[in-house]
C-alpha cells in the first residue's frame, strides 16, 4: 500500500542533505497508499453475526527510483515493516449483508544506502474505517458483488520536519467495488477496482506548505485454484494510475502508473483459522520507488 511522491517537491524543501533526485523520490513514504489493496476472497459475504479478527505483517524493500518513467542514477533503498490490526463484524441491514470494520496500521520505515539521510520513522499510522455492502450474495454459486467506502482518518504519527512519516496528516476517501465468481469447480476469479480522493496536507515539509493530490485509481484481479475446500493457490495483478501531486501550487509531474504481480496461497488450518502468504513485486513503475520484494502474511480468526 505504499506509493511515493515525486522528487521535485522534496528537492524544494532541502531536507537534510538528500542530494540526488533518485534519493528524493522516496522521502514521503507512508504505509497507506494511493490505492486499496485486497486479498483474494475479501469480497466473500459471511452470515450475519460472524466476526473476524485479522493480523497482517507486510515487509517490502525498494531498490530503484523512477521519474516520468526514467530510472534514476544512484542506489536508493527504503525498507518497511508494517503491521495491521483489522476487525470485521457482519450484520444485516435492510436485507443486505454489511460488514463495518476498522484497520489500524503501525510499523517502521527505514531509509538505507542513498536514502540513509532520510532516517527512519515508526509508530501508529492513520486509522481506516470501512463497511462493505453486498448487492449480490449467492454463496450457492460462489458469486458476490459488494461496494466498500473507506475513510482514512489522520490519526497517525506525523512530523512535517521529518522526511519519513507513518501518518499522512490528511483525510482520504476511497470507494471500491469487488466481484467474485467461480469459473469452474476449481477456479475462482476475483476482481476489484477503486478510486481514491485526497484531502490536503497543509503542514507539508519544514516550510509547512500545502500539498494537494489528484484522484488515483487501482484495478486488481486474482485467479484462485482450489487444491481443496480449505487450500488454494492464487495469482494476482494490479495496476494503479493517477495521483499526481501539487505543492504550493506547483504540479510535481509525478503521475502514477504502476503495475505489480503477486503469487500466494491461503489455507484454513482449522475451520475458524486461515493463514495467508503472498509474494509480489513491481514490474512497471512510472514515478516513485520500485518495490523489488514484498512479503505479505495474514492470520484470520473467525468467531
Amino acid at each position: 500500500m505504499e506509493q511515493f511522491k515525486g522528487a521535485e517537491q522534496v528537492r524544494r524543501k532541502g531536507w537534510r542533505g538528500l542530494g540526488s533526485a533518485a534519493a528524493l523520490c522516496a522521502v514521503l513514504a507512508a504505509p497507506q497508499a494511493q490505492a486499496v489493496d485486497v486479498d483474494a476472497g475479501d469480497y466473500t459475504a459471511l452470515p450475519a453475526g460472524t466476526n473476524l479478527l485479522m493480523g497482517y505483517y507486510q515487509y517490502a524493500t525498494r531498490d530503484a527510483a523512477y521519474v516520468r518513467g526514467h530510472k534514476q542514477a544512484g542506489d536508493p533503498r527504503l525498507d518497511s515493516h508494517i503491521g495491521i490490526l483489522r476487525g470485521v463484524h457482519f450484520t444485516e441491514i435492510g436485507g443486505f449483508i454489511v460488514d463495518p470494520q476498522f484497520l489500524l496500521p503501525f510499523g517502521q520505515l527505514k531509509g538505507k544506502d542513498d536514502l540513509s539521510a532520510a532516517g527512519s520513522a515508526s509508530g501508529v499510522g492513520d486509522l481506516i474505517l470501512a463497511a462493505t455492502v453486498w448487492l449480490v450474495n449467492r454463496p450457492e454459486t460462489g458469486t458476490y458483488f459488494g461496494i466498500t467506502p473507506f475513510l482514512y482518518v489522520p490519526t497517525g504519527k506525523y512530523d512535517n520536519d521529518d522526511a519519513l512519516n507513518i501518518g499522512e496528516n490528511r483525510w482520504k476517501f476511497a470507494l471500491q467495488a469487488g466481484f467474485i465468481t467461480k469459473l469452474t469447480d476449481k477456479v475462482t476469479l476475483d476482481l476489484a477496482g477503486d478510486v481514491m480522493v485526497y484531502g490536503k496536507n497543509d503542514k507539508f515539509g519544514p516550510a509547512r506548505e500545502t500539498m494537494k493530490q489528484k484522484a488515483s485509481m487501482q484495478f486488481q484481479g486474482y485467479l484462485r485454484y482450489h487444491m481443496s475446500d480449505a487450500w488454494d493457490l492464487r495469482l494476482g495483478v494490479s495496476h494503479t494510475i493517477g495521483g499526481e501531486t501539487e505543492v504550493a501550487g506547483v504540479d510535481q509531474g509525478d503521475r502514477l502508473r504502476t503495475t505489480k504481480v503477486s503469487v500466494g496461497t491461503g489455507w484454513f488450518i482449522r475451520p475458524d483459522v486461515q493463514l495467508l502468504a503472498s509474494y509480489g513485486r513491481d514490474v512497471s513503475v512510472r514515478s516513485g520507488l520500485r518495490e523489488d520484494d514484498r512479503l505479505n502474511l495474514r492470520v484470520l480468526k473467525v468467531f
